[in-house]
């Protein structure tokens, strides 16, 4: 008996449902699975995983944070680079920031949910912290002192002509002094939260400083990841950590610095990417061979 043309078609399309659903659905998440438990590959399919004391306490391929209960960083540990996954490289909320090179003024408000740092001033900050930390120059060019962007609002009688009649430092507030007293003549202020100088007519003027031009802090001391999520710093980054690492665990500075060479990868097969230092397991390595005293 033969079937009419609207029945076939159906029969024909639950085939082809069951046969892609054994193929892809079935055999094709199998077979990789099974590839990924050979020697050699197993590490990577099941997360790259670390363990202390029998513990597994992070993954390899995943940054961490080294801070205490209040956020401020551990002295005997490296230190990672920024994160802006989540509160810091949290797998599920993978992110950048999407903040780009004209993100130099902060949004300012008394309510600390309305208030927003830009870019700028987030480097900046970074810069600063770091700076302090490792007792090292962390000035950057057009960044203030106290580590906010040095940006200023420039007014002019006739929009952006004429003489200059006001200038405000926009991301400094009370009670902060000016990064500069005055612009070609005319007193510096500090801004006033909620107000859109930009709006007003200002015209936004970043001042370079006289900061080196090749900052001691690296960038990726200072900016975060695409991903938020990078387990490597820079060796850079690392070998300004080193004094403090090596004080705060009364250890020689040169075993730290072999342990970082240890844990330095190269770049992807020569030439991809750049070098990096894996910061949890540096750390891991540190705890182990040179624990605190």
């Amino acid at each position: 008996m033969r079937l009419p043309t609207w029945l076939n078609q159906h029969v024909a399309a639950l085939r082809a449902l069951l046969v892609l659903t054994a193929l892809l659905g079935l055999a094709y998440p199998l077979t990789l699975v099974a590839v990924g438990q050979l020697p050699g590959l197993s590490g990577r399919a099941d997360g790259s995983l670390l363990t202390a004391d029998g513990r597994v306490v992070g993954s390899a391929l995943i940054g961490q944070s080294f801070t205490d209960m209040d956020g401020n960083p551990v002295p005997r540990y490296f230190q990672p680079r920024p994160s802006a996954a989540g509160n810091g490289y949290e797998p599920t909320a993978t992110a950048a920031s999407n903040l780009g090179p004209e993100s130099v003024v902060d949004t300012l408000s008394a309510e600390p949910d309305g208030a927003a740092e830009s870019l700028l001033t987030q480097v900046c900050s970074r810069s600063k912290a770091v700076g302090d930390l490792e007792d090292v120059d962390g000035r950057r060019p057009y960044c203030t002192l106290d580590g906010v962007g040095a940006v200023l609002a420039v007014f002019r009688s006739d929009g952006l002509t004429g003489p200059i009649i006001r200038v405000v430092s926009v991301n400094q507030t009370a009670p902060a002094t000016p990064f500069v007293g005055t612009y070609e003549g005319v007193p510096v202020e500090l801004a006033q939260p909620g107000e859109d100088y930009l709006a007003q007519g200002g015209l936004i003027i970043p001042v370079r400083g006289d900061a080196p031009a090749d900052p001691v802090v690296p960038a990726d001391a200072v900016t975060a990841s695409g991903s938020g999520l990078d387990p490597h710093i820079s060796p850079e980054y690392a070998r300004i950590q080193v004094t403090r690492v090596a004080r705060e665990r009364g250890a020689d500075p040169a075993a730290v610095r072999r342990l970082v060479a240890t844990h330095t990868t190269g770049r992807a097969l020569g030439f991809m990417g750049a070098p990096g230092v894996n910061v949890l397991a540096l750390n891991l390595a540190l705890d182990r061979e040179l624990p605190t005293r």
